[in-house]
């Protein structure tokens, strides 16, 4: 927990990793120790005391006075806060060392407010982990930043707010343990649009030409001195390209232009075979000349979607990888705004590019470059290597793991780069004419070519490679003679080796990469860079958004949610709106407002555009919520797909309906929807094919030898199952049967029986139904002999299938029955009069409906850091929950039992805790309880008092000056 020796000076950090970095550079004197992140948090609901439920209950946060947050210390800290204190006891002077953002500054404020030094309190800030770093700031310390931890904690109890309110409309609307949240819903919709716009694209062809022309000065075998064109115009027209057709297929109003023509397959194949002998000459050569000048250095922003183009990370993996780099002294710190770099930094890096690759490559003075990104907030560096000197890469590959070599690699380059000279270069551009013949008239065809002559930065980053092997030692010379075009003037001819016809498709929107994501929301100004990784995380985790390959594709769930909010709660997940509660945050950070006020103008509302920048007034999110009115939660949940088809999102998942063709049964035709369908591929053949093929209706397996009657495999409700349905009677004697008055008879209801979990319906035989249609089975007849009478009495012993699985049943001679579980599905045709006996003579430990005992759990996870409850992952009827003896939570259909990691399982109960309506009732009864109580006891009050302890007593700051 602390590192170096014991000392008069205590310096806290977050993570243990810095706190040993730290440690080694401070040496005796300093004890550093590490919070590991925040030490306390707003409640949930369940951890409230009885007392202060009426005021805290819902939210945590008193909304009546002033947004009061009630903060306790998490479980897992309370061992972290004692030892805390513990080493304060000992020292003269605490350093609070945390990162300088606004959750480095509100770690550093829920210290002081928890801890309650006695001592000088100093706040200590660095951007980078190096001995000169740590030693400087210690002499320009500075106090807690109340501004910042103001904005903090307003971002805080906006979030909770927003969540605890929307999130119970969507448990009611549209399934149980969903969430929203101020920018994961925002990021959700974002992708749920784009994949909108991808299913209303409708594909359309287009045709080109392309030739591979040769100069009449080059040699047959010069490969190099052949190029390809494509033809650009044809009989004066400009040929139609992808840019000129809308999404619903068409040409674009500019496409219906004169000067504009759609080449079909068979004028293009007709133009081809024109061109192939046709005499092509030079109409026009036109030579640019090139420069490219290199980026700035990384922000949190760049660096994510850099890593995720260049080197396939996900953000998380980016941001993970990055703080391991920082905490060892590796990189500045990682979460930042800002491409500036110090004077050291463009020292550093300067040396670095004339040690590697000379002094030529330099830029000619020193580049500094300026933010541009609206609502930077950090005062940071840029992200770059750490030190006056930068490290090789080849210095770290045996000290860090490979993903951070990668990313260090990166960074390294793009810093370097950011001091390097522009490439430069030349772009040659060529316009050829050829004639097609009277049908289609004069064919124009266009080529381009650049030129590296000097790489400049791209050597650093790589891109300079080819220069090098093409040009001198130096790196000097063409790039890649394939990129170039040979000598051509005006007037010259060209012979053509090849001519072609080129069909070409347009194509939807790209789907969303996580790169791509945070680039938009960038833009946007939706949230901040250093969270766009957790939010990413989030949504996939919720199973909002999965990912194939590296594109994000919303799940039919997220339609049903981003439906509801765009209809109900259009505001809460408007881009602009999300970005101006950004801006709000920011103005907070910078002392221009308050949270206080803030939060009154969000939730209650008010006339002054609460806060936005408009001046329009508005209604607050409580009264939003109050005013919902009903919500049609069928419509909700059912996408339209198309003729008569649509998409419904249902308890046990998404399918599809089609409403124009009905069953035997009077009901719409459903078919499963397979999880490797994407929403856009769900065109309207699909679903009818689906419908028609994979509905999972009835589908004959043979007759049955002992009646007869016809055995079908059929898809329900609870899911699929096997049916006997008894042969037709014959015409006579249904002529002999009676019959009611005005009634037609009713058809024989078929027998049936549930697969077993182990059964697929595609794969059942014949053979197998007729077993599950047997049940139940006949174990044999059990003796039992009374004790105190000597009287013998028989039972009937049967096994069966289930709603909760494989069981027993003993039945006496008076029809009493006795259950009890068996523990596979199997042992019902297995299970003999002996192990039947065996578990009859065993205690019954099921409670209710005749349940016998309890399954063994799938995996059990640990004690509750909440509850101290043992918490473990059970099958139920539908299917795994997780529970710690009191309460259960279904388990997310995006974790199976052995994946979930324990905290992710003791967050869910959490949260089911905090929402469940049992706890609902639990809170007003024990409201009424501590109100009848009240003043009746001394020391309930004294309990109370001390309790209330950890209550701010006002928004307003305590300053380490207090």
């Amino acid at each position: 927990m602390a590192t170096g020796t014991k000392g008069t000076k205590l310096v806290i950090v977050e993570s243990p990793t810095k706190a040993r970095k730290i440690g080694g550079y401070l040496g005796s004197g300093y004890t550093v120790m590490a919070s590991v992140g925040h030490i306390r948090d707003l409640a949930q609901p369940s951890q409230i005391p009885a007392d202060d439920k009426a005021r805290y209950g819902r939210f945590g946060v008193d909304v009546e006075d002033g947004f009061k947050p009630y903060y306790i210390v998490d479980a897992d800290k309370k061992k972290t806060v004692s030892e805390l204190r513990s080493a304060l006891k000992d020292a003269d002077e605490l350093y609070l060392a945390t990162d300088e953002d606004r959750e480095g500054e509100a770690i550093a404020w829920h210290l002081v407010q928890t801890l309650k030094p006695k001592v000088p309190v100093k706040r200590m800030v660095f951007h980078e982990i190096t001995p000169e770093a740590i030693k400087a700031s210690l002499t320009k310390t500075r106090d807690v930043d109340d501004d910042m931890v103001d904005a903090q904690e307003t971002r805080r109890i906006l979030d909770r707010l927003y969540g605890y309110e929307l999130s119970p409309v969507l448990w009611r609307k549209v399934g149980p343990g969903l969430s929203a949240g101020r920018v994961q819903s925002v990021a959700t919709r974002l992708i749920v649009e784009r994949e909108r716009e991808r299913m209303a694209f409708v594909r359309a062809p287009y045709w080109d030409v392309t030739a591979t022309l040769r100069t009449d000065a080059a040699a047959p075998d010069a490969v190099a001195d052949a190029f390809d064109a494509r033809m650009v115009s044809l009989g004066g027209k400009r040929l139609a390209v992808s840019r000129d057709f809308g999404p619903d297929g068409r040409l674009t109003p500019s496409g219906f232009a004169d000067n504009v023509r759609l080449l079909g397959e068979a004028d293009a194949t007709g133009v081809a075979r024109a061109l192939e002998s046709a005499r092509f000459t030079v109409m026009s050569m036109d030579t640019k000349p090139y420069r490219r000048r290199p980026q700035p250095p990384f922000t949190t922003s760049t660096l994510q979607q850099t890593a995720g183009n260049r080197l396939g990370f996900s953000s998380r993996q980016t941001m993970r990888a990055a703080q391991g780099l920082y905490e060892n002294g590796y990189i500045t710190y990682m979460r930042t705004d800002s491409v500036t770099l110090s004077q050291e930094a463009i020292a550093a890096a300067r040396a670095s590019v004339e040690f590697h690759f000379g002094s030529r490559f330099l830029s000619e003075a020193p580049k500094q470059y300026a933010t541009k990104t609206a609502g930077a907030q950090e005062a940071h560096e840029c992200i770059r290597p750490a030190g006056a000197q930068f490290r090789d890469p080849d210095e770290l590959a045996a000290k860090v793991p490979a993903d951070q070599l990668k990313l260090y690699t990166l960074i390294w380059q793009r810093t370097l780069a950011s001091q390097m000279a522009d490439a430069t270069g030349s772009t040659a551009t060529v316009r050829l004419s050829a004639p097609a013949g009277a049908d289609w008239g004069e064919a124009v065809f266009q080529a381009s070519g650049t030129v590296i002559e000097f790489p400049g930065f791209m050597r650093a980053t790589g891109e300079g490679h080819a220069a090098a092997a093409k040009g001198d030692a130096k790196g000097e010379g063409k790039a890649d003679a394939n990129a170039s075009l040979p000598p051509m003037q005006v007037g010259d001819g060209l012979s053509a080796d090849a001519v072609e016809a080129e069909g070409h498709e347009t194509q939807p929107p790209a789907r969303y990469t996580e790169a791509s994501l945070v680039k938009t929301l960038e833009a946007k100004e939706i949230g901040r860079p250093s969270t766009y990784a957790s939010i990413i995380s989030t949504i996939i985790d919720r199973g909002y958004v999965y990912e194939r390959g590296r594109a994000l594709i919303p799940s039919w769930l997220a339609f049903a949610v981003i439906k509801l909010l765009e209809t109900k709660f259009p505001k809460y997940v408007d881009y602009e709106f999300t970005a101006d509660m950004e801006n709000g945050l920011d103005q907070i950070a910078h002392g221009r407002q308050t949270g206080r006020d803030w939060l009154t103008r969000f939730y209650f509302g008010s006339g002054d555009g609460a806060a936005t920048s408009s001046d329009e007034a508005h209604e607050g999110l409580q009264q939003q919520v109050a005013q919902l009115g009903e919500i049609d939660a069928r419509a909700i949940n059912t996408i339209e797909i198309g003729d008569g088809l649509h998409v419904r999102v249902g308890r046990y998942g998404p399918y599809l309906e089609d409403m124009e063709h009905l069953d035997a049964e009077g009901n719409p035709k459903r078919a499963s929807l397979p999880d490797t369908l994407a929403p856009d591929e769900l065109t309207v053949e699909v679903g009818h094919d689906l419908i028609e093929h994979h509905s999972g209706g009835p589908r004959e397996l043979g007759k049955d030898p002992a009646t007869g009657g016809t055995v079908e495999v059929r898809n329900g409700r609870f899911g699929p199952y096997v049916a006997l349905v008894p042969p037709a009677p014959a015409a006579d004697a249904e002529a002999e049967a009676p019959k009611a008055k005005g009634r037609k008879a009713a058809a024989p209801k078929p027998k049936m029986a549930s697969l077993f979990k182990t059964m697929s319906p595609e794969s059942l035989t014949l053979e197998d139904a007729l077993r599950l249609l047997s049940l139940p089975r006949e174990v044999g007849v059990l003796e039992q002999t009374d004790a105190a009478t000597g009287e013998i009495t028989q039972y009937r012993v049967e096994a069966n299938n289930g709603r909760y699985g494989p069981y027993l049943t003993k039945t006496g001679p008076d029809g009493k029955s006795e259950t009890r579980s068996l523990g596979s599905e199997d042992e019902i045709f297995t299970v003999d009069l002996a192990a039947a006996k065996a578990l009859f003579d065993q205690p019954k430990y099921g409670r209710g409906r005749g349940r016998g005992a309890a399954k063994p759990p799938l995996r059990e996870l640990g004690p509750d850091p909440e509850t101290g409850k043992a918490v473990t992952i059970k099958d139920g009827f539908y299917g795994a929950y997780i529970t710690d003896g009191e309460t259960n939570r279904t388990l997310p259909k995006q974790y199976t039992p052995e994946s979930i990691e324990p905290a992710e399982a003791f967050r869910l109960l959490a949260e089911k805790r905090a929402a469940g309506p049992a706890k609902r009732r639990t809170r007003r009864a024990s409201a009424s309880k501590s109100a009848a109580k009240s003043g009746t006891s001394k020391s309930t009050a004294k309990k109370t008092a001390a309790r209330k302890t950890t209550v701010r007593k006002s928004t307003a700051k305590t300053t380490t000056a207090e």
